[in-house]
């Protein structure tokens, strides 16, 4: 329990038999359940939560043997490595097929959310997310700030140097688009996979139908605004070791381009079925207007230019027209970011 809350975190892992098992035993004491989900790993990661679980369910045991004077609840429940696991439950899920990222996180949540667990966290199984940062994440739940809330790692200049220059820049342009299609203007890190979310958030987005892959923290992201929740950004260090990301960037990028353009279009759409006068939808609407007339006027440019008869006036108008039509955009933003201030939490 965390001030009065139960307090689940899911941990999806595939292929982590190098680092599963610190992430499971280093879980501080506060947390009531713990959701490890192998995604079908081909390495022992299975194995070795199995192992953790079944330490888990042992110390639960010889709690309730000592309770009622059972002279076996002497010897604590050990695991592999010598160490102990108290007063938290571990529950072991396996995929029966690999089902990615966000398939693994689904899983966990769905259990959790009926569960009836409080307040929901996901820590990543590959270690590089400090346990010690928890409490950060939970505290803008449990005192009424945010409903969901997610590590920054770009918010300290020291601690973006941590980051690898690829990282950062990938990072930096999934945020400014994040930004456009959720309406979080003040969030920055989407992919940050170290989070913590409420239950009656979890229970008001549809969550069975999250992403299977690398860009669910993106689509949340859209669910969450829709849903009218306020959103918290924690600053916190970035920690990198061995590690390697399974990110594969072919498909994320297109695929993680198009979840932001669905998530952007469902937003508006739903702001106007609320509100035929939506001011953040008509604006944007305008804005598309306003691009869609500037290409077409570019195009039949173009093809005059390729029959010769290309001029300095069309020159001048293609340019002028791509430029009001970023003014537009430029406004549309504004008015968003102005309309979407409050739901917005920094730490």
């Amino acid at each position: 329990m965390y001030h009065g809350n139960t307090v689940g975190v899911i941990v999806p892992a595939y292929n982590e038999e190098s680092h599963v098992g610190d992430v499971l035993e280093t879980m501080p004491g506060f947390v009531d359940r713990i959701y490890a989900v192998d995604d079908r790993s081909t390495d022992g990661t299975w194995e070795i939560i199995q192992e953790y679980a079944a330490a888990s369910k042992q110390s639960d045991d010889e709690e309730r043997a000592d309770s009622t004077g059972d002279e076996r609840a002497a010897v604590p429940a050990s695991i592999p490595d010598g160490g102990t696991i108290e007063g938290t439950e571990i529950v072991a899920i396996r995929h029966e097929e690999n089902q990615g990222a966000g398939g693994a996180l689904r899983t966990g949540y769905v259990r959790a959310r009926d569960d009836g667990i409080d307040i929901v966290a996901t820590m990543d199984a590959d270690g590089q997310m400090d346990p010690d940062q928890l409490p950060r994440l939970l505290d803008p739940i449990v005192e009424g700030e945010a409903d969901y809330t997610k590590g920054n790692r770009l918010a300290d200049r020291e601690d973006r140097k941590e980051m690898p220059p690829f990282r950062l820049f990938g990072n930096w342009t999934l945020t400014q688009l994040t930004k456009i299609a959720s309406g979080y203007w003040t969030l920055q890190d989407p992919q940050n996979g170290y989070t913590a979310i409420s239950n009656e958030a979890l229970s008001t987005v549809d969550i069975e139908s999250l992403p299977d892959d690398h860009e669910y923290p993106n689509d949340l992201l859209v669910r969450l605004n829709i849903a009218e929740m306020r959103v918290g950004d924690v600053s916190m260090p970035a920690k990198y070791a061995d590690e390697e990301s399974t990110i594969e960037y072919k498909r994320f990028i297109p695929t993680t381009s198009v979840t932001l353009l669905r998530g952007f279009l469902r937003r508006m759409r739903t702001q106007l079925a609320n509100d035929r006068s939506d001011p953040v939808a008509l604006s944007y609407l305008l804005g598309i207007a306003s691009l869609a007339g500037t290409v077409a006027f570019t195009a039949a440019a173009g093809a005059d230019a390729l029959e010769g008869e290309a001029s300095p006036r069309n020159l001048f108008t293609t340019v002028l027209a791509f430029a009001a039509s970023a003014v537009v955009f430029l406004v549309a933003m504004g008015i968003d970011a102005a309309a979407n201030a409050g739901k917005g939490v920094r730490r």
